[in-house]
């Protein structure tokens, strides 16, 4: 020390300026030395340097103070890992809910870290405590907090605000960029990945993956921790008591947001478009992404339901919104994207075959009208009257309408072949005796 001494307040200094830096870009202390060394001519030996850059390091390591909770609260976040969803290898960001008092946990997977999926684990989360935390404890993620002030103060998000007043739950945050803040989550996130979904978990579906995740959680139940001479599940029956009462319904989890159809009546959320009815082009509508579909509305009438789409760019088609002005164009049948990759089966397309061979132009169109009654009717009510018109020769869509009216009434057909003049012709002759007779002489009639 007589030599380190005169240093030291320079040592001090990199060492403090350091806990602000990442650790890859922390001083060693071999780089200490050599600074001493080389900018203040130091002449001791490295092993003194060393020795007080150890001893420093662990009096400047944060100590934290060990706590007890109350029962009735809780803490949130969300963590990350690897899995496959549906044969799809894909990231699954997961949501945690942690009861520090009794150590009772939830756990949700989701496609994406994202408004709604922050509400849906909230909903998920009540139902199986069966009850609402007094108090929840978050980070500052931005789906929650839109500014933080110097003084502690947070401005919330709108979602937020409301998801607190359904619940009527207190909102608690802790300190920026410190995890220890809300130690029992940030646990129960890397418990999660560890216990949970180790190996990789491979499901058909989220909801498949979530039941397992819930599983899981209620075996938990079953564990003492070490230092409790209670089990979770039994510790969790004094945490239900002091929770506030589940509202009647759950929250409406879901974003909410403006948007404007487009002339090819498409609507744009998230990077990707969603088809309404054309008749919807240009309309002011409201968008509803919840976290496996997206539901669009215009006025107070839902004219759209799509499934969620996380791909980038990506549009996503009902063929019956465009069927409408394809009767208009019939000629962009062929090339209409909405139509692409619809299956239908063998049967819609030998109806058409036959329309537009006898019909001509009009078989196309009229081939549409047919597809039109999807609108109104279900798929399986329209294939049978398809197949029934195929059976009888009855190529038109008056016929393939009829038939598919007098199969809903559950009466037999009644075709009117002077109002249908496209059908083919039948001539029945008239029956005599001699024909009979002809059958049993040989004779030809």
């Amino acid at each position: 020390m007589p030599k380190l001494g005169p240093f030291t307040g320079f040592i001090d200094q990199i060492l403090k300026s350091d806990l602000e830096k990442i650790k890859k870009e922390r001083h060693t202390a071999k780089r200490i030395y050599e600074r001493l060394r080389d900018e203040h001519g130091y002449d001791g030996k490295y092993g003194a340097v060393k020795e007080y850059v150890r001893g420093k390091r662990l009096h400047l390591k944060e100590k934290f103070v060990p706590l007890s909770h109350a029962p009735g609260h809780a803490q949130v976040d969300f963590g990350q890992t690897h899995g496959v969803i549906g044969g799809v290898e894909r990231k699954i960001h997961f949501f945690c809910m942690s009861l520090p008092y009794s150590d009772d946990s939830f756990v949700m997977g989701f496609p994406a870290e994202t408004t709604e999926a922050f509400c849906e684990g909230h909903n998920a989360a009540c139902d199986h405590f069966g009850g609402v935390p007094q108090s929840i404890l978050y980070d500052n993620t931005s789906i929650a907090v839109v500014k933080v002030y110097r003084d502690g103060r947070r401005d919330l998000t709108e979602e937020m605000i409301r998801l607190q007043s359904h619940y009527l739950f207190d909102s608690r945050f802790g300190r920026p960029a410190r995890g220890n803040d809300k130690g029992k989550v940030e646990g129960l996130v890397g418990y999660a990945r560890r216990n949970f979904m180790v190996p990789a978990p491979r499901f058909e579906s989220f909801d498949a993956l979530n039941a397992h995740l819930r599983q899981k959680c209620l075996e938990r139940r079953q564990q003492t921790l070490r230092g409790c001479q209670q089990s979770i599940g039994e510790r969790f029956s004094t945490d239900q008591a002091a929770f506030l009462p589940l509202p009647p319904v759950p929250y409406d989890a879901c974003e909410k947001v403006s948007a404007k159809a487009t002339s090819q009546a498409l609507v744009r959320y998230r990077t990707n478009d969603y088809s309404v009815p054309v008749r919807y082009g240009f309309h002011d509508v409201q968008v509803r992404g919840y976290i496996h579909e997206v539901v669009i509305a215009c006025g107070s009438e839902v004219i759209a339901r799509h499934p969620r789409s996380y791909a980038r760019e990506d549009a996503i088609y009902d063929p019956l919104h465009y069927l409408a002005l394809l009767e208009e164009k019939p000629r962009a049948l062929d090339q209409a994207a909405p139509l692409q990759g619809w299956k239908l089966p063998e049967a819609f397309a030998t109806l058409r075959r036959l329309m537009e061979s006898r019909l001509g132009k009009k078989g196309k169109r009229e081939y549409i009208q047919v597809l039109r009654l999807l609108e109104a009717f279900s798929f399986e009510q329209v294939h049978f009257a398809v197949q029934q018109a195929l059976m009888l020769g009855a190529i038109g869509f008056e016929a393939v309408k009829h038939l598919l009216v007098r199969h809903i009434e559950q009466r037999p057909p009644r075709l009117d072949l002077s109002r249908h003049p496209f059908l083919p012709e039948v001539h029945v002759a008239r029956t005599s005796a001699r024909d009979y007779a002809s059958l049993t002489s040989g004779e030809q009639p």
